[in-house]
């Protein structure tokens, strides 16, 4: 007998949408084309580093168009495929609309190691990429809008942004055509944290299920749950620091490329991304227990597991032993189809990708929506706001004066009452109801339908009736 064979990444998308389409009645045709990658652009070319032409390969998929433009990051890593792009083009479709961003979902790719190049030779790989996608659209504010992905930032959207406004010098949106920017470039306040924020608060809605809290068998709220964190990038950094800084969650392990980390009384997310920016990997932290063999400290006794790096980490080799009670996946697939099949036949409860990372995209929207406006949120109504509430303060104290109660405000209080939001409240305000809404959406086919078991068929259920109603409203 032989064992069961791994599904791949794109297969795994393939799987989890057909089993939630099943649970529907949409007509084949309509199916067919909400499952099938509309395009998918490959292109090759050369850039003269150090003294020869040396040519690259890059990938921009487009999976749906049902809104436009469309949405998706664009990733550098030296195994970049094709499939694996297509794949993570139709989990940016379903994310968008599962959050009700307004775009399709698209991704992009290119295969090299940036690690072996320096910073001005990336810039030359960058700009002749975005140059080749965008003579033909496939960057653009209205049709195509790339963000970061795996191994590129907000540096390389400047790049490509600046790229793009050299090409159309009179577009006045040039800066919308890309999101993921640095601030002084037209980026947002709250872009690179807003991943990692996005799992923080999509815990915390789940901490207010109590359906949801019964299924995982956890009872109270985030302080003191035992958090494993798998991969202390910027999405696993920002998760873990949140829920250590202010939910009170303890974060007993981290797993880097070179081993991993686990102290039972709690890890210093800061000091342990301190020791990685200075020395390369987490060997040698002083602080805590290390092992070469990173991956068996996810099967390590926790409450909740955040796999925040890579795809298939949880797979048909380790998911028996997998003792959290609750999974939030932070990275894009890193539960592959037969290990969801094993891990929800125990129980466990798996917060999906589609959902628990939605915040990039979100708070790329809101990027977007700032450059096509041309004004910073906040901008008009900040100081107004804080007039309003000075009126009340003043009022109050005038009561307390002229009664001679000698009542008077908290300077605390008074402080924060005064502030008006500024961008990065308003960001992760905005952020926060989008967890909030698209969460309980998912919740409620959850925990209403008798053929639904797991959230992540709830999500793609949600996702692909969302999708569907925008093609029919198109006439398709």
């Amino acid at each position: 007998m032989t064992a069961p064979t791994e599904p791949s990444f794109r297969e795994s998308v393939d799987l989890m949408f057909n089993r939630a389409v099943a649970l529907m009645d949409l007509p084949p045709g309509l199916e067919e084309k909400i499952r099938v990658c509309n395009s998918t652009y490959t292109v090759r070319f050369g850039v003269r580093l150090r003294g020869q032409v040396q040519t690259f390969t890059g990938y921009r998929s487009v999976h749906s168009e049902h809104m436009e433009p469309v949405k998706g990051g664009i990733r550098y890593a030296p195994n970049v495929h094709q499939d694996e792009v297509e794949a993570l083009a139709a989990l940016m479709t379903y994310k968008c609309a599962l959050v009700e961003a307004p775009f399709g979902g698209s991704k992009g790719g290119l295969r090299i190691d940036p690690r072996q190049y320096d910073e001005h030779e990336l810039e030359l790989i960058t700009r002749r990429f975005a140059y080749e996608l965008i003579k033909r659209d496939l960057i653009h504010p209205s049709q195509n809008v790339p963000a970061p992905d795996m191994g590129t930032s907000e540096r390389e959207m400047a790049w490509i942004a600046d790229q793009y406004a050299r090409m159309n010098t009179t577009d006045i949106n040039a800066r919308a055509c890309v999101t993921g920017k640095p601030l002084n470039a037209g980026g947002i306040a709250g872009r690179i944290e807003a991943t990692g924020r996005g799992v923080q608060y999509a815990l915390r809605e789940f901490f207010r299920d109590m359906h949801g809290m019964t299924k995982a068998g956890l009872t109270g709220s985030l302080e003191g749950k035992r958090v494993i964190v798998q991969g202390l990038g910027n999405v696993g950094y920002h998760a873990a620091r949140f829920l250590m800084e202010e939910d009170g969650a303890i974060i007993t392990g981290i797993i880097e490329r070179d081993g991993a980390l686990f102290n039972p009384n709690g890890l210093d997310v800061n000091a342990v991304r301190n020791w990685i920016v200075g020395h390369g990997g987490v060997t040698g932290f002083p602080d805590a227990a290390h092992t070469a063999k990173g991956a068996s400290v996810m099967e390590e006794e926790c409450d909740i597991l955040i796999p925040a790096a890579l795809e298939g980490v949880i797979n048909l080799e380790n998911a028996d032993r997998i003792k959290a009670p609750l999974i939030i996946e932070a990275a894009n697939g890193p539960i592959t189809a037969g290990a969801d099949d094993i891990l929800r036949q125990k129980g466990t409860v798996i917060i999906p990708d589609m959902y628990a990372n939605a915040g990039g995209v979100t708070v790329s929207y809101f990027e977007w929506v700032k450059n096509l406006s041309h004004i910073r949120f906040g901008r008009m109504q900040r100081r107004q706001e804080e007039s309003r509430h000075q009126l009340v303060i003043d009022e109050l104290e005038r009561l307390s004066a002229d009664s001679g109660i000698g009542w008077t405000l908290s300077p605390d209080f008074k402080q924060k009452y005064l502030r008006g939001a500024d961008e990065l409240e308003l960001v992760r305000s905005g952020l926060d109801d989008t967890m909030r809404i698209a969460y309980q959406s998912m919740s409620e086919v959850w925990h209403e339908r008798d053929d639904v078991s797991d959230l992540r068929t709830a999500a793609y259920l949600v996702a692909i009736g969302k999708v569907a109603a925008s093609y029919r409203a198109k006439g398709l």
